[in-house]
């Protein structure tokens, strides 16, 4: 095996682009008085409103426990409401309020600011070539994550 300097590996290279992005995101949101998390869940509210909690955990990568402790601070805030669902009574589902969704548009008219800076970077076929190779390392790295605990 040849030995590969460390700031070669891809799994190295990805890792300090997503510190680097998330470092970004957390800054801009600060500003907003939102986390990460909260910010996710706010998006995925205004692309389909009405979720539980689970759905939130699990679109935002957190336990349910940390979801549950984050939609009770949302809704202190007013950014979403939570009521009943109709099918099982002690499952709650979020909707998101207008002040929830002034809100994210307004962090996202900057956060996007990134996303057309990493666009600019890259002529139309690197960036549809960058996309494709980020996908594909996606893929890889999901297929090879253990199902079982190692021993």
């Amino acid at each position: 095996m040849s030995e590969v300097p460390v700031e070669e590996y891809l799994c190295t290279r990805i890792r300090r682009a997503e510190q680097a992005l998330m470092a970004h995101h957390e800054a801009v949101l600060r500003g907003y008085g939102l986390t990460m998390t909260q910010y996710t869940v706010l998006l995925v509210l205004s692309r389909e409103d009405g979720r539980s909690g689970a759905q939130l955990a699990r679109a935002c990568g957190v336990s349910q426990q940390s979801m549950a402790t984050v939609l009770n601070g949302m809704q202190t805030k007013g950014l979403i409401d939570r009521t009943a669902s109709a099918a099982h009574a002690k499952v709650m589902i979020a909707t998101l309020t207008d002040a929830g969704r002034d809100l994210l548009d307004r962090a996202y008219q900057e956060v996007i600011v990134l996303e057309r800076a990493l666009t600019d970077r890259f002529d139309a076929d690197e960036h549809r070539r960058f996309c494709e190779f980020l996908d594909r390392a996606t893929a890889t790295l999901v297929e090879q994550t253990p199902t079982t605990p190692a021993r």
